[in-house]
C-alpha cells in the first residue's frame, strides 16, 4: 500500500531537513495530541526534531520529570503525586506537623502560574483546581525576602548560558517580575543541569536549580521549551544562534554527509 506521509505547510511534498520546536500551541486535548503526534511521525520518518515529542512529553509532565530525575540519581525535592484528595491532605498534614511547607503545582504549567504555598492550617486545592491530580512538592525556603534560584540553559551537552533570578516573592520566574543577573555555570551547577537535560532526553533545556540548607544543588524543573527573554538580557551570546548552531552541527551536517 501507499507509504504514510506528513505534509508540512510551505514544504510541498518534501519534508524539512530538521524541525526546531519552540512551542506547542495551547488547544484542546485532541489538538495538542495531534501536534505531538506530528512530531512523533516526523521522527519516525527520520526527520531530526529538536526537541522531539518524547522529550517534550517527559518534561511538560512534572510527575514524569520528577520520576526521571530520581531514576537517574539527580537530587530533587521530595514530591508526592496522587489522584486522591485524602492522600494529598494526609501528606500535607504530615509535612506541616514536622514544620515543613508544601507547594501545590499544576501537573502541566509554566512561568509560575497556579502555584500555591501550603503551610500549617492550609488545605489542599480542590479537585477542580488541580484537574483531579495533586502534585505536591516540599517547599525549599531561601529565607523571607531572599527568594532566588538559578536557570541554566543547556544545549549540545553543555551549559551555554546561566542566570541567577531574584524574585519579588517566593515565585522567582521572570514572568512574575524577577530580576536577573548573569552567572557562570561550572562545577556541580553545570553538571547537574546537563544530567537533568539528558534524563528527559532533551537536546536543549532550561534547568531550574536551588541550593538546600546544606549548600547542595537541587534540580527543581526541566523545561524543554524554555523561554529565554530574561536570560538573553544578561547573556553574552545570542541564544537563538547558539541553539541553531547546535541543531545544525548535530543533525544537519550529519544528514548532508549521509546524503553525499
Amino acid at each position: 500500500g501507499a507509504q504514510p506521509s506528513v505534509r508540512v505547510p510551505g514544504f510541498g511534498t518534501q519534508l524539512p531537513d530538521a524541525v526546531f520546536v519552540r512551542s506547542i500551541e495551547a488547544g484542546s486535548f485532541e489538538q495538542v495530541t495531534l501536534r505531538l503526534s506530528v512530531l512523533h511521525a516526523l521522527r519516525e520518518l527520520s526527520v531530526p526534531v529538536y526537541n522531539d515529542a518524547r522529550a517534550i512529553e517527559r518534561s511538560v509532565d512534572k510527575a514524569m520529570t520528577t520520576f526521571l530525575l530520581r531514576q537517574h540519581g539527580i537530587p530533587t525535592l521530595p514530591t508526592w503525586v496522587t489522584e486522591r484528595s485524602s492522600i494529598a491532605s494526609a501528606t500535607l498534614m504530615r509535612e506541616t506537623a514536622q514544620g515543613r511547607e508544601l507547594v501545590a503545582k499544576p501537573l502541566f504549567g509554566s512561568q509560575g502560574k497556579g502555584l500555591r504555598r501550603l503551610g500549617g492550617g492550609a488545605s489542599v486545592p480542590g479537585e477542580d483546581e488541580v484537574h483531579g491530580v495533586w502534585y505536591l512538592q516540599r517547599f525549599l525556603d531561601c529565607g523571607e525576602g531572599n527568594w532566588h534560584d538559578w536557570r541554566v540553559l543547556v544545549a549540545g551537552g553543555r551549559p551555554v548560558a546561566a542566570m541567577l533570578r531574584r524574585g519579588r516573592s517566593w515565585v522567582t520566574n521572570v514572568a512574575r517580575g524577577a530580576r536577573v543577573e548573569a552567572v557562570d555555570a561550572h562545577g556541580d551547577l553545570a553538571c547537574l543541569a546537563v544530567e537533568a537535560t539528558h534524563a528527559v532526553g532533551a537536546d536543549y533545556a532550561g534547568v531550574d536549580l536551588m541550593r538546600n540548607a546544606d549548600g547542595r544543588w537541587i534540580v527543581l524543573e526541566v523545561n524543554s521549551i524554555p523561554a529565554w527573554r530574561g536570560l538573553q538580557a544578561v547573556a553574552k551570546i545570542r541564544i537563538a544562534d547558539a541553539l541553531a548552531g547546535d541543531l545544525s552541527a548535530r543533525y544537519l551536517t550529519r544528514a548532508r554527509v549521509q546524503r553525499a
